[in-house]
């Protein structure tokens, strides 16, 4: 375990409540999307993935990890899916465990785009905004593969996968979930959109910082609509620079999330969530001044460690409205408790985040146990 951590930094709002759109926080602690792999391969949430969420329902806010909309969008093995009747039902047994705790949970809905792998996806066609593979090699459950040209996407492609995200997020607030939040970061599909190292089209949805920010907008702007904005979130990651989603000339980066921000803005979406190496920088401060709502502030894998202190000094910036944290999260399911009394924490396993079974998974003890 680490040290104990002094109780004299929580003269802060994080154990405050909040409201992110029609969403009542308890606390200001946000669980982060974490990709943990463990969905099998047909994508259904199980036994085990109702109890990891249940464990850490008393966070203010889960966001689930990303979960794809459609079978051809899979990204990773053991991901989970929101694509069929089964998969939404599995999800139920997960956002009923949650509830019952008093907790509250989003799904994060996740198209991979040119992260999508024929050998993860069924054999099924990869799409994404421009025909462009993406550098180097992926797990697909058995072994490293080369990232595959993808097809680049026809129009009609583009308003069908408008429509599907519009469906299944629909399926997510019948399967009981409080909210959905759209993935436009960490190089999937919106963010590929958003990024002229990954978008190269030249129609409507290319070229200009407008044009690349109007798939995210008309997105966004379709599942507000179909299931209310309070109930809708969004990610970004500007000029995170991964995985060929490339915004290396800081004014189009600049003005191309402005130009996005400032559409979503009448939306009224519940919250938009920022992940970036200072999460309380000038740039941050620039973009929620923008969004005009609630900002959860993420600092990623490259910010600061995720301690209670971390945390303390994130939310008192008056733009920052909850702190998404990770690693202590996956480590202490009772770590708003630990936070809040100042006692010691479980240590993060970081070889078993990517794994398969409950070890690393739900087997952190809370700190009575």
């Amino acid at each position: 375990m680490t040290d104990t951590v002094s109780t004299d930094i929580f003269t802060s709002k994080l154990f405050e409540p909040v409201s992110l759109g029609s969403i009542e926080l308890a606390n200001r602690v946000v669980m982060a999307p974490l990709t943990r792999m463990r969905a099998g391969e047909d994508g259904v949430p199980g036994d085990l993935m109702v109890e990891y969420y249940r464990q850490r329902a008393s966070v203010g806010l889960i966001i689930t990890e990303g979960t794809y909309p459609s079978f051809d969008s899979q990204a990773y093995a053991g991901q989970p899916g929101i694509a069929s009747d089964e998969q939404a039902a599995g999800w139920a047994r997960v956002v009923t465990a949650v509830h019952s705790e008093g907790g509250k949970i989003v799904m994060q809905i996740m198209h991979g785009g040119q992260q999508a792998h024929p050998k993860l996806n069924g054999g099924r066609r990869v799409l994404a905004p421009s025909s462009i593979a993406i550098p180097g090699e992926m797990y697909t459950g058995e072994e490293k593969a080369p990232y595959v040209q993808p097809e680049a996407m026809t129009l009609g492609e583009v308003k069908a996968t408008i429509a599907q995200h519009v469906d299944v997020a629909r399926r997510a607030i019948a399967a009981g979930f409080d909210g959905v939040e759209m993935h436009s970061a960490n190089a999937y599909l919106m963010h590929q959109f958003l990024a002229p190292g990954s978008n190269v089209r030249t129609d409507e949805y290319g070229g200009s910082p407008e044009n690349r920010a109007r798939f995210v907008v008309e997105l966004t702007s379709a599942v507000a609509a179909a299931v209310g904005a309070e109930k809708v979130g969004i990610r970004i990651a500007p000029g995170i620079n991964i995985a060929g989603a490339l915004e290396s000339d800081h004014d189009d980066m600049l003005d191309t999330y402005m130009t996005l921000l400032t559409q979503l803005r009448s939306l009224g979406l519940a919250y938009l969530s920022v992940v970036h190496g200072e999460p309380t920088g000038g740039l941050i401060k620039e973009l929620q001044q923008h969004f005009g709502g609630k900002l959860v502030a993420n600092a990623g894998f490259a910010g600061p460690s995720g301690s209670a202190a971390d945390a303390a000094r994130l939310i008192e910036a008056p733009f920052v409205d909850a702190v998404a944290v990770g690693r202590s999260v996956i480590a202490n399911p009772d770590l708003v408790a630990r936070w809040k009394d100042g006692l010691p924490q479980n240590e993060p396993r970081p070889e078993l985040f990517y794994a398969f079974g409950s070890e690393g998974y739900t087997d952190y003890p809370t700190f009575n146990d």
